[in-house]
């Protein structure tokens, strides 16, 4: 979301998380054993430190007292940071770092950055002893490794190993999980050998690389981590790399990208853009290789910084990335190679788009208008000009209505899956065209003043049944449209809990560089945050979006739900005494509905995988489970298919060689839940039809769109 001055920014995009480590040629291999140099901090990084964490203390949104208990969520987000998986330090150098862990803050107030560097430098130490360990393996073993014997991987390893033994023991197992996944998915194992000793030679080179800068910048954020996971710092020459989505956006796929350990992970994909479009990437899923044009090696990223990844994904348009991912819905680290052709985002593909949609019902057909708004959009540039006509939301979605009002439809669903925010003004704006005029959403700051944005132009574009389709990665402006038609009971939401990005990030500039501040909270008109919960939709749809891994709630210090006194407003209707029979309508619809068989079925199965906690590193186990896993995927699809009068597939490949070809569910119109949507604001409108229904203008309307 956009305000004026200060620069905020509201997206829903958390702080550009940036590994440490930087990067040499990733195709090269070490040519000689690299030095790893001690590093110390400077005077001028203690000064920028005392900078920001007075700003920090003077102007976040909530009040920062340093003590032991901060002292002691600084020390766990810095050990984090650099060990995620706890695959590097052993249990000695916690034990030997703990006293750190209630003194970071008097540290910290003195300027004193000697603890955080003394700590990267023993991470760097067994870093480098874990790449030395396994590149020997597959210089000198690799033939060695037994996949025929039963052990296993842990996903996510819960305590500190107690020893060098141990902590080797881990490594070997790490790479023995590496060496099978890549075979699983069909490389030889020889080019195995081969990808993974580039790789880990490169680390090692890439490691030695390291300096003090990087240090400051891992240590600063992680700091700021253990306050907020939206508040960041952002050394000179990454400040112009802040809203990294835009930038991706102009040239690029089009995604929203953070370090995830030594990964990077796709927040959200900007609406329209090549990724978006393709509908190969998804918002959770892991990149772990990048790839130039259609056979180009594929550079293995893991442990580069994220704007190395960034500056590898980018290119001239119309050329070819393939990325290897691992897919947030897999649970067996399984990798995919997909094809993006690199283009600009035009404004026209991220706009408000409409269908009308059909829906038998009581012997009738009634016809529903959809509107798709991917993003909350304004040209500013044509606003600040004075052009009357500059393109934005509500303009928009206000032409869009008076469309759909001639094609006759019965009732209005937006569509605001995926829609990841953007300019707060225009989410109240649209909000306008659905009431006469009164509060939409309440801004608190630091100090506690609270300020009501109001919609205050009067009149109704549209007063018909109304209702709001949403999903996780529904967000910020989403969340502030859909709590407010919620809360005057202007129509009926539907869908999955929304993200829960409830905060505002002011960027201020520093001595060096710029740091991104959390200093506002939005609340509701009913006084609760849209923060931490989100919107809770009327009536649930299915989604295979994993809560545990995306959405505010599971971002570590991540601020939490509270309410505020509501605002004066009157509700404009009450859908709440129909929501029991709409629920009961749509229970008994999806029962009978193959589609949502299906979907239920998908989503039971990865929630069973989910909660699994450890791996097989046995071939044999893999290979048997990989197949039951494609056998019951085929028999699925298959029941749902026959089911719906349609041809089965004979083989596994077969439907993967289907999927492939086949577009986005958006565009191809298999949208099982857009249809319920559909449905259920059929029943609404049979449930509440009266002569004092209309979808014609007030006669007193006065607004334009």
């Amino acid at each position: 979301m956009h305000h004026s001055r200060p620069r905020v920014t509201c997206w829903l995009v958390t702080a550009v998380s940036v590994l440490w480590l930087l990067t040499g040629p990733a195709w090269a291999q070490p040519a000689a054993e690299p030095v790893l140099a001690e590093l110390s901090p400077d005077r001028q990084q203690a000064v920028i430190g005392t900078e920001i964490l007075d700003k920090l203390t003077k102007g976040h949104y909530k009040s920062i007292t340093l003590n032991d208990q901060t002292s002691g969520r600084i020390f766990d987000s810095y050990l984090g940071a650099m060990d995620p998986a706890r695959s590097y330090f052993w249990a000695a150098d916690i034990e030997e770092f703990e006293p750190f862990r209630t003194r970071l803050d008097d540290l910290l107030k003195n300027g004193d950055l000697d603890p955080a560097f003394r700590i990267f430098n023993r991470y760097r130490q067994r870093l480098a002893e874990r790449l030395r360990f396994v590149i020997r393996i597959i210089d000198e073993d690799f033939d060695t490794l037994d996949f025929e014997k039963e052990e296993s991987l842990a996903r996510q390893n819960t305590a500190w190993a107690g020893s060098v033994a141990e902590l080797r023991a881990r490594w070997r197992r790490q790479l023995k999980g590496d060496v099978l996944n890549r075979t699983l998915a069909g490389t030889k194992r020889e080019d195995v050998r081969k990808a993974l000793r580039r790789r880990y030679g490169n680390q090692l080179t890439r490691l030695a690389q390291t300096n003090k800068t990087d240090v400051f910048r891992l240590y600063t954020n992680a700091f700021l981590r253990a306050i907020d996971p939206h508040s960041a710092y952002f050394p000179p020459h990454q400040s112009e790399n802040f809203n990294i989505h835009m930038s991706l956006s102009l040239e690029g796929i089009g995604a929203v990208l953070q370090a995830d350990g030594e990964s990077v992970k796709v927040v959200r994909l900007v609406a329209g853009g090549p990724a978006d479009k393709a509908g190969d990437l998804q918002p959770g899923d892991r990149i772990v290789g990048v790839a130039q044009d259609e056979e180009g090696e594929m550079v293995d990223i893991l442990g580069m910084r994220l704007d190395e990844v960034v500056s590898l994904i980018r290119g001239p348009k119309e050329t070819t990335v393939r990325l290897e991912i691992i897919p947030q819905v897999s649970t067996t680290e399984e990798r995919r190679i997909i094809k993006i052709v690199r283009n600009k985002v035009d404004l026209e593909d991220q706009q408000a788009n409409s269908r009308v949609m059909e829906v038998e019902i009581e012997g009738r057909t009634e016809k529903i208008g959809v509107i798709g708004l991917p993003t909350f959009y304004v040209d500013f540039a044509a606003l600040r000009a004075g052009d009357p006509n500059y393109k934005s939301t509500s303009g928009d979605v206000g032409r869009l209505i008076a469309e759909l009002k001639e094609a006759e439809v019965g009732g209005l669903v937006i569509d605001l899956r995926n829609n990841g925010g953007g300019a707060l003004q225009e989410a109240i704006k649209l909000v306008g065209l659905f009431i006469d005029r009164g509060p939409v959403v309440q801004v608190r700051d630091g100090r506690g003043v609270i300020r009501v944005h109001l919609d205050t132009d009067p009149g109704v574009i549209y007063r018909g049944p109304l209702a709001v389709l949403v999903n996780r990665l529904s967000a910020s402006a989403s969340e502030i449209f859909a709590g407010a038609v919620q809360d005057y009971g202007r129509g009926v939401v539907l869908g999955g809990q929304t993200f829960g990005k409830g905060t505002v990030q002011t960027l201020i500039p520093i001595r060096r560089g710029h740091l991104k501040l959390t200093q506002a909270k939005f609340y509701r008109i009913s006084g609760g945050s849209t923060q931490h919960r989100g919107v809770i939709p009327d009536i649930e749809l299915p989604g295979v979006i994993d809560r545990t891994k995306v959405g505010e709630s599971s971002l570590d210090n991540a601020l939490a739900w509270d309410s505020i006194d509501k605002a004066r407003y009157s509700r404009a209707g009450e859908p709440a005494p129909y929501l029991p029979t709409l629920a009961a309508r749509h229970r008994r619809r999806v029962n009978a509905d193959p589609d949502f068989a299906h979907l239920k079925a998908r989503i039971a199965r990865l929630e069973k995988e989910r909660g699994e906690t450890t791996l097989s590193l046995s071939e044999k186990t893999r290979r048997a489970r990989k197949k039951s896993k494609e056998l019951r995927e085929l028999e699925s699809e298959n029941t749902r298919r026959l089911a719906k009068g349609e041809k089965p597939f004979a083989s596994f490949a077969e439907l993967e060689a289907y999927n492939e070809k086949k577009t986005a569910a958006a565009s191809s119109g298999d949208d099982p839940i857009l249809d319920e949507a559909v449905h259920v604001l059929a029943d609404f409108i049979e449930l509440t039809r009266t002569p004092a229904v209309s979808t014609q203008v007030s006669p007193d309307a006065s607004k334009s769109p």
